[in-house]
């Protein structure tokens, strides 16, 4: 996975990009589209990401991809909801 950090519109201090990438590497990494998409074209949809770092740091992200290339718009620490959701589907695959 190859990732774009150039002018980022969200702090990297709090959240370094090493363990946002190391969520997205997560094999239990929950990826989604959201609902209410207005389909203007590839580059338009967003993603949602919940998956941990190596150190089990939770990470929620929302990034586009054009197939090759991610680019994270905003990261932060999952919150205690999406840290029960993404827990209870990891407990679904195991």
């Amino acid at each position: 996975m190859e990732f774009d950090w150039i002018d980022v519109p969200f702090d990297l201090t709090s959240l370094p990009p090493k363990d946002v990438e190391e969520s997205f590497e997560d094999p239990f990494a929950l990826k989604f589209l959201p609902d209410g998409e207005n389909g203007s074209g590839l580059h338009a949809a967003r993603y949602f990401s919940l998956g941990k770092s190596l150190a089990g740091r939770g990470i929620f992200s929302v990034f586009w991809t054009d197939g090759k290339k991610y680019r994270v718009i905003n990261a932060r620490p999952m919150t205690p909801e999406e840290e029960h959701f993404y827990e209870r589907r990891k407990s679904e695959d195991l």
